[in-house]
């Protein structure tokens, strides 16, 4: 193993018995040819387990609803490219000449794909209950002070029950415009909302982070918040 790896190896808590599956991890699509997107998916997976199983455990009285919300802020990207951060991850992705340049390894969606890729690449090499560990030890604080009032509903949600709240029909989402490369693209979305004279635009590095956005302006525009 290089040194690169050694040190990062030390930061996550794990040795890789097959090194191919950490170099994979931590090669982005835009590196060319083989790439980390399938073991993200496998992590997505996983994460959403280990995650959902720890609130189940934490939480024995609450309910569906609110035990999902609260995995959501936990596995959502932004969370996922602060425990990245907390690696210093960005320092050892594999990335393209155009990522490189445009300063993908700082991206909070490249940093979080790369924290599920890690997460599926530990499963293959060791299994469920090492890879329960290592997510268990990486969100420890996070988890230990999470509490049941801690969930904060993301903008969509907030606009869609205000909406039902005053018996209105529910926001409507189109996806405008979408630019830039694949690797790279941004999206332009629409949210509209019968009480409100004009749609709302939403821009992001994803489509759900376009939506995010023009609801939380549809929320603005409505005055339920500011």
């Amino acid at each position: 193993m290089n040194n690169p790896l050694i040190k990062l190896s030390q930061r996550i808590g794990y040795t890789f018995n097959d090194i191919s599956f950490f170099e994979l991890a931590l090669t982005h699509r835009s590196k060319g040819g083989k790439n980390n997107e399938r073991l993200e998916f496998l992590g997505d997976s996983i994460v959403n387990f280990v995650v959902a199983e720890a609130l189940f455990e934490k939480f024995p009285q609450a309910k569906e609803g609110k035990l999902s919300r609260l995995r959501a802020g936990l596995v959502r990207g932004t969370t996922l490219a602060e425990l990245a951060r907390d690696f210093d991850l960005g320092e050892f992705l594999l990335l393209g000449s155009g990522e490189l340049k445009s300063g993908g390894f700082n991206r909070e969606s490249i940093l979080a794909d790369a924290v599920e890729a890690i997460i599926g690449a530990i499963y293959l090499d060791s299994g469920l209950d090492t890879v329960r560990e290592r997510i268990l030890t990486w969100y420890g604080k996070r988890l230990d002070d999470l509490q049941l009032d801690d969930v904060v509903k993301d903008a969509k949600t907030r606009l869609q029950e205000h909406l039902q709240k005053n018996q209105s029909r529910l926001p409507k989402y189109e996806v405008m415009e979408i630019t830039g490369q694949a690797h790279d693209q941004n999206f332009k979305v629409s949210c509209w909302v019968e009480t409100l004279p004009e749609v709302t635009i939403g821009l992001g590095s994803s489509r759900r982070l376009a939506e995010q956005s023009a609801a939380q302006k549809a929320l603005n525009a409505l005055g339920v918040e500011s």
